[in-house]
């Protein structure tokens, strides 16, 4: 016959030599902690990163406890355990757990702080590449783009002049990378690039979506 739901906590009070419940509190706090990790990173991060250096100053082991502790007492229909919660504090036990989950609540944070580490040297390697590769001309999306003097050309036949002296290929790849994430957060369409010249203007690279009917002067 199948045991009723929260029968293997119950059990554990159930006969003589079966696990005190110091024994039960502790695993119910251990895997308490362990289903609280969501929990234990977000007062992390809004504690601005600071990593507990002991038991006196943890995150979540306090909260922890106490829930556990209230989730035995509400244990019902078992004279067996509430005899036994009646039982003196043994203060070594309760600090020997709180050390443990201490230990645990370190352990979590760790192996955040690892996964943060990789993603942060995985960017650096993503941007670097990014940084080190010439710039694709956005018209022909062929060819590498060429700055100097403010002059911008391309193998392809663009040509743009008398723009800014001090722009560089840094500050147009960022021209171009701003307008097209501008675009991207409310157009899932992929925006083409042309040059405009009106009669007695200077030469103007040119974004534009027919899709969501929008056009965006670049330089």
């Amino acid at each position: 016959m199948a045991e009723a739901p929260g029968s293997g906590r119950r059990s554990l009070y159930k006969a003589t030599g079966s696990p005190s419940w110091k024994e039960a509190f502790r695993q119910g706090c251990l895997e308490r902690m362990r289903n609280s990790r969501d929990r234990l990173l977000n007062r992390y991060r809004q504690a601005g990163g600071g990593v507990p250096g002991s038991a006196q100053s943890t995150l979540l082991v306090h909260e922890v406890m106490e829930e556990e502790w209230s989730a035995l007492r509400s244990v019902e229909g078992r004279p067996e355990a509430s005899a036994q919660l009646e039982e003196p504090l043994d203060l070594a036990v309760l600090e020997e757990i709180q050390q443990e989950l201490a230990d645990q609540e370190r352990s979590i944070i760790g192996e955040y702080e690892k996964s943060l580490q990789f993603d942060e040297r995985c960017l650096s390697i993503i941007l670097a590449e990014w940084e080190a590769n010439p710039l694709i001309c956005p018209v022909c999306t062929k060819s590498n783009l060429r700055v100097a003097n403010g002059v911008v050309t391309c193998p392809c036949g663009l040509y743009l002049s008398n723009h800014f002296p001090e722009l560089t290929e840094q500050k147009l790849r960022a021209c171009i990378e701003d307008s097209v994430n501008a675009h991207s957060a409310h157009c899932p369409h992929t925006p083409e690039f042309s040059v405009t010249q009106a009669t007695g203007e200077r030469p103007t690279l040119l974004m534009s979506c027919l899709a969501c009917d929008t056009w965006t002067a670049i330089l």
